[in-house]
């Protein structure tokens, strides 16, 4: 299977010819060298398809599908939910909570957020290259921000996950639910006590102490994450 991959928002079936947009084919063009003939991979939620190219006109990419190389998969729903935080290091947490599995990104604003604005359009460029790069099927969405208040509210049907610096709490129990594994990571100089008191009134809370330590927003989100994998798989 060719490792370069593409993600295609519409539907994918074999023989199917069509067009890449104009970044999709200076990739293939000009970074990965690709000419007439040559194949790569087009994959989306319905699975992933081998692809080769049949012209390249005016620099865009033309292809035909030529078959399916692994079909659809069940993912568990995992969501993060989590404060904006400085470019650099949101980066980097958005591409690795990618690569573990994370199925939808829930910005979210508290007492002492910083960052309160967010690009989206940069962040879903950035989840679907980290797709693409790590071998998913599917690209994470991206919600809109909101208030902690508003997402408690609102997301009522799922087992919520909550890093907490203030338990002792060391462990946590996955039941075996088809509801969403939501993890809630507050911002780098934590939630308020009002704010870790509505947390914990929630109807399915887990609260877990993941170090000792002090951590980095960015580090709680991967060692969080990787904690859910691991106890999934």
């Amino acid at each position: 299977m060719s490792n370069i991959r593409i993600f295609y928002a519409e539907s994918l079936s074999n023989n199917l010819s069509g067009k890449l947009n104009k970044d999709q084919s200076k990739y293939l063009n000009s970074v990965m060298r690709l000419k007439i003939n040559d194949n790569f991979s087009l994959f989306n939620k319905g699975g992933e398809w081998n692809t080769k190219i049949i012209s390249i006109n005016r620099g865009i990419v033309e292809f035909q599908v030529q078959n399916q190389l692994r079909q659809s998969n069940i993912e568990r729903e995992i969501w993060l939910v989590f404060t904006p935080i400085k470019s650099n290091y949101f980066n980097f947490m958005l591409q690795k909570a990618t690569e573990i599995g994370v199925t939808k990104f829930y910005p979210i604003t508290t007492e002492r957020t910083i960052v309160r604005k967010i690009n989206e359009d940069r962040i879903k460029k950035i989840l679907i290259e980290a797709s693409e790069q790590s071998n998913r099927l599917t690209v994470p969405s991206i919600e809109k921000i909101q208030k902690l208040e508003k997402f408690l509210d609102v997301n009522k049907n799922i087992n919520l996950i909550f890093g907490d610096l203030n338990t002792y709490n060391k462990k946590i129990e996955l039941k075996d639910s088809p509801k969403p594994i939501a993890v809630l990571i507050g911002p780098e100089g934590d939630f308020s006590e009002s704010e870790r008191a509505k947390i914990l009134k929630f109807h399915d809370v887990q609260s877990i102490k993941l170090n000792d330590n002090i951590l980095r927003s960015e580090t709680a989100v991967i060692s969080s994450l990787s904690i859910i994998n691991y106890l999934i798989n």
